[in-house]
């Protein structure tokens, strides 16, 4: 599912309906808020330990040091017209409401780790090669939501209707 194509949420109750710009999506059978709005608390062990790796660095060093920086600048004077003073609170505020953003949702994930019950299926955290009909092969790893930036290519979201579609699979099975 595309977020980027809704408009607007509207809450009524336990339910809602989703409106684009031509009009509602089935009224009939509104969508669950948890499953178009929430994202999956799962994340692999290594994708725990690059949230916790960064978030360490933020704290113990890249504060540390914006923060000497901006007590520098502050000692010259006029703040006003202080561009190190100025670009550093920046990147300070940058800095806290990143380390405020992981430590919520270090505290929110479910690491997930590998077990020999999910061997020959499809499961979160498994690297799945597909082809389609016309030979080409797609390679890549269903992860959580958190793990899909920066320079994890070949990862895709348990959240993506790729990754849903294919979860639980066998090996060697056509997905629908």
């Amino acid at each position: 599912m595309n977020f980027s194509m809704f408009h607007a949420v509207f809450y009524s109750s336990q339910q809602f309906t989703v409106r684009q710009n031509q009009g509602y999506y089935d009224q009939q059978n509104p969508i669950k808020a948890d499953l178009l709005l929430m994202k999956t608390n799962l994340i692999t062990r290594e994708g725990y330990n690059r949230l916790k790796t960064e978030l360490d660095f933020l704290w113990r060093e890249e504060r540390p040091e914006v923060t000497k920086k901006v007590t520098w600048a502050a000692s010259l004077g006029d703040r006003s017209e202080n561009a190190d003073y100025q670009y550093n609170k920046k990147r300070l505020r940058e800095i806290d409401r990143r380390v405020r953003y992981l430590r919520k949702r270090l505290e929110q994930v479910k690491v997930v780790d590998y077990s020999p019950q999910q061997e020959g299926k499809v499961f979160f955290g498994a690297w799945v090669e597909i082809e389609n009909e016309a030979g080409d092969v797609k390679n890549f790893r269903i992860v959580g939501p958190d793990e899909i930036y920066g320079d994890a290519k070949g990862y895709i979201s348990i959240d993506s209707p790729m990754a849903r579609a294919l979860l639980k699979k066998k090996s060697m099975t056509n997905s629908q």
